[in-house]
This record gives C-alpha cells, sequence and structure tokens, in this order.
C-alpha cells in the first residue's frame, strides 16, 4: 500500500514534518515515526493506513504503485526497481 520511503518523499513533496502529518491524519506522532522507520511496506490497522493516505492525498500526494503509470501526469516519486542502496 505504502512504504516507509514513500511516506518520506510525501513529506518532503508537500513541505511538512512529522509533526504536521500525525496532525493531518489524526495520528499520533509516535505511530508516524514507526511507519516511516519502516522497512518496506507500512504495517498498521486498516484504519490508521487510510487516515494517513486520505491526508496525503488531500494534500496532493499521488501514490504510485510498483509497475503503476501516473495518471495525473503531475509530480511524482517513484523508485525504480533494482534502485536504491543495498546492504549486506
Amino acid at each position: 500500500m505504502i512504504t516507509g520511503a514513500q511516506m518520506r518523499a510525501a513529506r518532503a513533496l508537500i513541505g511538512i514534518d512529522q509533526r504536521k502529518l500525525a496532525e493531518f491524519s489524526g495520528l499520533s506522532l509516535p505511530t508516524i515515526q514507526r511507519m516511516e522507520a519502516s522497512d518496506g511496506v507500512v504495517r498498521g490497522n486498516v484504519d490508521s493506513l487510510m487516515k494517513l493516505v486520505t491526508a496525503l492525498e488531500a494534500n496532493g500526494i499521488e501514490l504510485i504503485g510498483d509497475n503503476a503509470p501516473s495518471t495525473g501526469g503531475g509530480r511524482g516519486v517513484r523508485l525504480r526497481a533494482g534502485s536504491g542502496s543495498t546492504t549486506g
């Protein structure tokens, strides 16, 4: 649904900090911090995830899933498969 990296990128695009995202979404700051620290897909209850996604979308963020085109034609953030850091 959404990854921690997508959350960080989305916040950067709209210029808000974790505290403001918590306020927009109605979630606690520790919840936002935990979600962003996730390695890969964010885990949480469905209600919290929906609040998060709704808050981001209300602020102009379009979440783009793997292999999905951006339908809005505007700005977006996508990490191509095989990109990024590797740890070993």
